[in-house]
């Protein structure tokens, strides 16, 4: 069953919203977990839902896939609790470097390389208040231009600026290198 007809059908029967939880609440988790830290993202999720739940009289059923309107509450309720995500990328930046977990050469090399520039990182994105929710919902959340563009309500055009503009910001941050990628 698509999104639209789940939350239609939760207009008469509330108990169907809980298939979207069941769908969206994971990926959302690892999300909101990975800008706010895991403490405060059950929370997050949570209202997210509630929230949503609440508004789906308002949904356009004409958008079959409610994903970017979840991440759209979500990105609302992070900003919420801006303090607490810049605080957490200044512990990042703050942080020791783990160390690289077992596996085969090429992982633990690039697994090196990408937490030696954690910190940079870290700063990086502590730098891009207005620019961090589209990057991250691109990175993290797995979002195309369009749904980012439904999900802050802004037009694709403004999340391509957008978007160009934190990945300039963040590569000049890491010296115009990508470390995800092995230099021969």
């Amino acid at each position: 069953m698509l999104d639209a007809e789940l939350i239609e059908s939760s207009l008469t029967d509330p108990e169907s919203f809980a298939a979207l939880f069941d769908r969206y609440s994971a990926m959302l988790y690892r999300y909101v977990s990975r800008r706010l830290g895991p403490e405060t993202a059950e929370d997050v999720v949570g209202e997210t839902f509630l929230a949503a739940f609440g508004g789906r009289h308002r949904y356009d059923l004409s958008r079959p896939d409610a994903r970017p309107w979840l991440f759209g509450i979500a990105t609302k309720l992070i900003a919420r609790h801006h303090r607490t995500e810049a605080a957490r990328y200044r512990a990042l930046l703050r942080s020791p470097v783990d160390g690289p977990a077992e596996g085969p050469a090429e992982r633990v090399a690039a697994g090196v390389t990408a937490s030696a520039v954690r910190p940079a990182l870290a700063a990086a994105l502590a730098a891009l208040p207005r620019d961090r929710d589209v990057l991250l919902l691109v990175a993290w959340g797995d979002l195309a231009y369009e749904q980012v563009a439904d999900a802050l309500g802004v037009p694709v055009g403004t999340v391509r600026s957008r978007l160009h503009r934190a990945r300039r910001k963040v590569r000049a941050a890491l010296g115009d290198t990508n470390p995800m990628h092995e230099e021969e």
